[in-house]
């Protein structure tokens, strides 16, 4: 009689399977494979090795809490030399004594998430069951049956593998960059990622159909986008945008995910303070990523917020030319979503590619906070009637303003209307380069073509109510222009600029006014006025007025977005016209110095020295510089400079960094103060073995 066949022990191949997985860095001590595609496993019997002709060998696999071959959460299969494609299946590589070298292949379809793996030996009547392993499967954009499979070797190195990136902010006018360390391949985040999924109330409410939905990124992307923000669940981030943030972390502070979703499973699965837009979609971005979704932060300037869903934008003023808040829609100076990669087979064609996900509080889909995913390509063409929230991302980019003026006898008139402001400069980082890309094409066709008012006219289809306009002077144009060197702390001009085109004499009454504004779009105090009572402009002529903004007058009320709005506005004598501009200022922050000293190869400690002079006319304190680098640093490093920084004077300090891989790296820097916050630098570390 035959002797039964007794897994002894199994050997997961970490080192092969990572390399030949894509997860490396993640496949330390569990294993991580991409689904679609085979993974290697050994397995050493007891007293004798496996013997085709009296032994029978079934895998099973299965994920969730509550696994089941009907809802695809659960598969039996044998040890076969037929292997189908698109089917769970397991095949001898090599057999060597009591080693059994085989590989397992998954389908491309297949759940994401934490699989348990187990085999069943048969010998003659005996049955034994063996527990082997534990493992995480996750997308595969290296795989042509998956449904985010992505053909370009560089495209998946920056979308999938690359743990850095940068953030663009600022205005459409001074295009601001922060770096950011997305972190997805660090210790431990793969776990907090599927906990997020398991944390989700699609899984709470019903975890069998909860996992069987997870074979789709359309799904997942949904899932995601509602638990980055924790308005409805137990999501990973508390939203706050009033400037009190003392019993948390200013979200402009922030510079990287790691650390994020680290603080958020360390306290229990509770919200972490606080954030905004460009941090909860990099929080998304490093979550997809890691998940295997090909994905990328996007920023786009002059963000519509349409509350009442009609592509309008609505903004009223008072005859000062100041806005009517309370009344108001919101255009933010910037919003950042996040971008995904994968098939829609959900739509009609050609609604492949890019989707927007947007995990920033807004307004509720389907009864939950969250947005998307929205085809880029079906919001170019206007096809708002396609899953999901295509109309509020298309009102995002291509609503069409139009400003109001109330007047003290309560009659309403309208000023203007604008079809260009909104949607431009849509920006994310280029393939392989710190620089920016301009994808600003890819959501609409160029303004003013008839391309884009077609689209414009097709998705929207409600009925315009007509007004009276307040009456236009075609003789002016204005504009404000901006000094060369707007640094924060310093003093400096902006000018307001009259072109008369015509071949008579104007003659206006001009008002120029600066004021904090925060890059939503909320407006804070003023900071700077003028008023001219007559202007006159000779015919064909320019005249331009300086408006001198002072630090001391800016200093206590600038925020972290370091933004000033500066506002024209002009009523004409000879034709009573009214004619307002606006321009937003950005301030710049000083420059962090970056030097890395020591042998710059692996396991071997180097030493970052880290520089900031401080530009303000005022002396500075509580001086602290935080970093971190996927692969330089464990966790985050924080060092507090005692005492004060007087002006013009240079803080300096040291931190230690142990890289613990080879290769490419970014070591990305905060500093912040009691009067400057928000100052970010990054370095490249190239790291040898």
């Amino acid at each position: 009689m035959t002797k039964e066949l007794v897994v002894e022990k199994s050997d997961l191949e970490y080192e092969k399977n990572g390399r030949d997985h894509w997860t490396s860095n993640m496949c330390q001590d569990r294993l991580v494979v991409r689904r679609g595609q085979p993974f290697s496993i050994s397995i050493y019997f007891q007293g004798r090795g496996f013997e085709a002709s009296v032994d029978k060998i079934y895998f099973i696999v299965e994920t969730g809490p509550y696994p089941s071959e009907a809802a695809g959460t659960k598969a039996k299969f044998a040890l076969s030399d037929n292997v189908q494609e698109g089917n769970w299946a397991a095949s001898v590589v090599s057999q060597e004594g009591n080693k059994l070298q085989l590989t397992i292949s998954s389908p491309p379809t297949a759940p994401i998430g934490f699989y348990k793996l187990s085999m069943e030996v048969i010998t003659g009547s005996h049955s034994n069951n063996f527990s082997i392993t534990g493992f995480i499967l996750i997308f595969n954009p290296w795989c042509q049956a998956d449904s985010v499979y992505m053909e370009k070797d560089d495209h998946r190195n920056e979308y999938v593998l690359n743990q850095y990136g940068i953030i663009f902010q600022g205005s459409s006018t001074y295009i601001n960059t922060i770096p950011w360390n997305f972190g997805q391949f660090e210790d431990g985040i793969i776990d907090i990622c599927i906990e997020l999924l398991d944390m989700s109330p699609k899984f709470i409410t019903d975890a069998s159909r909860d996992c069987s939905r997870r074979g789709s990124p359309i799904y997942i992307s949904r899932v995601i986008s509602a638990m980055v923000n924790s308005n409805d669940d137990k999501g990973i981030l508390l939203g706050r945008w009033d400037n009190k943030y003392k019993d948390g972390v200013h979200p402009m502070a922030w510079i990287g995910s790691v650390d994020i979703l680290k603080k958020w499973k360390e306290n229990g699965c509770t919200a972490v303070k606080y954030g905004q837009c460009w941090v909860f979609a990099a929080v998304a971005c490093t979550v997809m990523r890691c998940l295997g979704i090909p994905s990328r932060v996007i920023t786009n300037y002059n963000s519509a917020h349409d509350f009442n869903a009609n592509l309008v934008i609505d903004l009223y003023r008072d005859e000062k030319g100041e806005i009517l808040q309370k009344m108001s829609e919101m255009i933010w100076n910037y919003h950042c979503w996040v971008e995904s990669w994968m098939t829609r087979p959900d739509l009609k064609p050609g609604c492949n590619g890019w989707q927007a996900i947007d995990p920033t509080p807004q307004e509720k889909s389907e009864g939950t906070y969250c947005c998307g995913p929205a085809s880029v390509r079906a919001v170019k063409n206007g096809d708002v009637n396609t899953k999901y929230d295509a109309p509020f991302v298309f009102a995002e980019i291509n609503a069409d303003v139009v400003e109001w003026m109330k007047k003290n006898d309560g009659t309403t008139v309208r000023l203007r209307a604008r079809t260009t402001t909104v949607g431009v400069m849509i920006s994310t980082k280029a393939i392989g380069k710190d620089e920016r890309e301009d994808i600003t094409y890819e959501y609409k066709y160029p303004e003013g073509s008839k391309e884009e008012r077609d689209t414009y006219e097709r998705a929207n289809h409600l009925n315009k109510l007509s007004f009276n306009d307040e009456p236009v002077d075609d003789c002016l144009k204005i504009k404000i222009k901006a000094s060369p060197d707007m640094n924060k702390g310093s003093d400096f001009n902006v000018f307001g600029v009259i072109n008369n085109i015509s071949s008579e004499e104007r003659t206006c009454r001009l008002l120029m006014a600066a004021r904090i504004v925060n890059y939503n779009g909320r407006l804070g105090p003023e900071c700077c006025r003028k008023e001219l009572l007559s202007v006159t402009v000779a015919p064909l002529s320019e005249k331009k007025i300086p408006l001198r903004i002072i630090y001391s007058q800016y200093c206590d009320h600038l925020n972290d977005s370091n933004l000033i709005k500066v506002k024209m506005l002009l009523q004409i004598q000879e034709s009573h016209a009214i004619m307002i501009t606006e321009r937003d200022i950005y301030l710049q922050n000083p420059e962090i110095k970056i030097r890395i000293l020591g042998e710059h190869k692996k396991n071997r400690k180097l030493v970052a020295e880290l520089s900031v002079k401080n530009p303000l006319q005022v002396p500075i304190l509580g001086s602290t510089f935080t970093v971190e680098g996927a692969g330089l640093t464990q966790r985050q490093k924080r060092v507090e400079v005692p005492g004060q920084v007087d002006p013009g004077n240079t803080v300096t300090v040291r931190v230690d960094l142990m890289p613990r891989w080879s290769g490419l790296h970014k070591l990305v820097v905060n500093f912040e103060s009691d009067k400057m916050k928000a100052v970010k630098g990054s370095w490249n570390v190239v790291v040898g073995e």
